[in-house]
């Protein structure tokens, strides 16, 4: 599973942040990100993640997070 989160779309609600935690914060600029530790060396997050990070984007009131594969 991919995961890309459209800067230009987030607001920094940190929604994702509360519904998932170990996998996104929001930084001091007000823009989420997926935290370094959960993503493998291939660029992806890992199975056990993958309903909170669907969680999360699906409760993303600017719809900033696109999830693949």
């Amino acid at each position: 599973m991919r995961i890309g989160i459209d800067p230009g779309v987030c607001e920094g609600n940190a929604v994702c942040e509360a519904l998932a935690p170990m996998v996104f914060e929001v930084d001091d600029r007000d823009q989420a990100r997926v935290i370094d530790d959960v993503v493998t060396p291939d660029g992806s997050v890992s199975d056990e993640h993958r309903a909170l990070v669907e969680r999360a984007a699906e409760g993303c009131p600017r719809l900033a997070i696109q999830v693949s594969g």
